[in-house]
């Protein structure tokens, strides 16, 4: 069964708005200049400002990249690939990530566009200040902002450049998979850990997509 409208490098317009339009496409280079020197703030801040240790920072750091994992597959699993009943929930999802299924090799819709990713690190932001205070918060979020650009960087990979390997080769042919042939399993891109714990894991098989 057919997953996909097309797997060509193609960008399909998704708006009548010229301007709207523009800012829908993102090239793959525009996360890490934009949240690159936000993450180089927040050790800045952590270490210089705040005092702290290097034991909190790494500590922090580490426990950002791994909720960011399961911040992941959560917003993977429940919201992009959430079933929506109505025709403008459907047009709504499919504009946050069915685009991406119907057409997997387009190159400017992999990773998040900034006018989204945003306003969404900013919340989260605020999530971690009220639950931990502005001073633990800053190598928490550095951690979390370093999984997410990971997550966008390893996630256009995986669908653009022939990496190979135990680890990132895995990783594209489980995402591969999740693409082509079980949309309903398989959420963690850059990794498989929340899929094994909540049994939505594929299992490793040779496709011969790319």
């Amino acid at each position: 069964m057919k997953r996909f409208v097309s797997n060509k490098k193609e960008t399909p317009r998704m708006f009548q708005s010229d301007f709207v339009e523009f800012f829908s496409r993102v090239h793959w280079t525009v996360p890490l200049l934009i949240f690159l020197p936000i993450i180089a703030v927040f050790f800045y801040l952590a270490i210089q400002y705040y005092r702290l240790s290097a034991t909190q920072v790494g500590g922090y750091f580490l426990l950002g990249v791994f909720v960011w994992t399961f911040t992941e597959y959560s917003l993977h699993r429940f919201v992009f690939h959430y079933h929506a009943r109505s025709e403008w929930g459907r047009k709504f999802f499919w504009t946050f990530h069915g685009v991406h299924h119907d057409y997997p090799s387009d190159p400017l819709r992999l990773v998040m566009v900034p006018s989204v990713s945003l306003p969404l690190a900013t919340l989260f932001y605020f999530l971690f200040v009220w639950i931990m205070g502005y001073a633990l918060s800053a190598p928490f979020t550095a951690g979390f902002l370093v999984g997410y650009l990971f997550y966008d960087i390893t996630h256009y990979a995986v669908h653009h450049f022939p990496i190979k390997g135990r680890i990132f080769g895995t990783l594209r042919e489980l995402h591969m998979r999740h693409h082509f042939q079980d949309p309903d399993n398989g959420f963690g891109v850059s990794s498989p850990l929340w899929d094994v714990v909540f049994r939505t894991e594929l299992k490793r098989e040779k496709t011969g997509k790319g």
